[in-house]
């Protein structure tokens, strides 16, 4: 079980044998959501919009919540899934929504947070406090929203520059995690046990996911913005 000292806000880390139960049930949550839902049918969102939401119920009320209490790892993957996939499903589907702001300036905000709360002063804050926790998915959540919704505006050279500094960012990150030669992580230097991780291992499978398949998301953009760019113009059927 996860040391004493650390009150993840998704709760104490699960064993094998019960993880799937872990829903989070959290009112204030639901209601969040349920709040954000009805906005967005007054406002007549499109399907993106809907995929966005669900990959965020996925993150928060699942039982994948409560995992990355107990895997760095597990958490690495729900913060891939919250910037490079929930973030511009929900940016898709408000076609309307414009960023303020360049996107080279969101850009290096959305990099320096993700480097922060990944630093292990910072994660372990975050799985103190519900406010720091709070604090650290907001902030990594608004600013991936405003790096893609800035990106709509940006040039396509520029945004596929900035995809691809963002795939390098990633895969450098995951790399120095990769490579650490020790924990890093304090929250995480029992729960893994159970899962039959040392805690190193753990860390070096977080690293390894956001040094591949993380930085995947950001390439595969880049070369769709790049098709795109070369691609001929459609004709007007006459």
């Amino acid at each position: 079980m996860m040391d004493r000292g650390w009150i993840p806000y998704c709760g104490a880390a699960p064993l094998p044998a019960d993880w799937l139960a872990r829903w989070n049930g959290d009112p204030l949550l639901i209601l969040a959501f349920a709040a954000t839902a009805s906005l967005a049918l007054r406002r007549g969102v499109d399907r993106p919009f809907w995929a966005g939401m669900a990959v965020l119920v996925l993150l928060f009320v699942s039982p994948l919540c409560a995992l990355s209490s107990a895997l760095f790892s597990v958490r690495v993957v729900h913060h891939v899934l919250l910037t490079a996939v929930a973030a511009p499903w929900l940016l898709w589907g408000m076609p309307r929504l414009a960023i303020r702001g360049s996107a080279p300036l969101w850009a290096a905000a959305h990099i320096l947070l993700f480097w922060i709360w990944h630093a292990p002063a910072p994660y372990a804050a975050a799985l103190s406090s519900d406010l720091i926790f709070w604090t650290m998915q907001l902030s990594l959540l608004a600013s991936a929203l405003a790096f893609w919704g800035a990106l709509r505006r940006a040039a396509a050279p520029t945004a596929i520059l900035l995809l691809l500094a963002m795939m390098v960012q990633m895969g450098l990150l995951g790399a120095l995690i990769t490579f650490a030669g020790a924990p890093l992580y304090p929250p995480h230097a029992v729960s893994t046990f159970a899962w039959n991780l040392t805690p190193l291992e753990d860390q070096q499978l977080a690293g390894l996911i956001m040094w591949a398949p993380a930085a995947a998301f950001y390439l595969a953009a880049a070369l769709w913005r790049g098709w795109h760019m070369l691609a001929p113009p459609a004709t007007a059927i006459r």
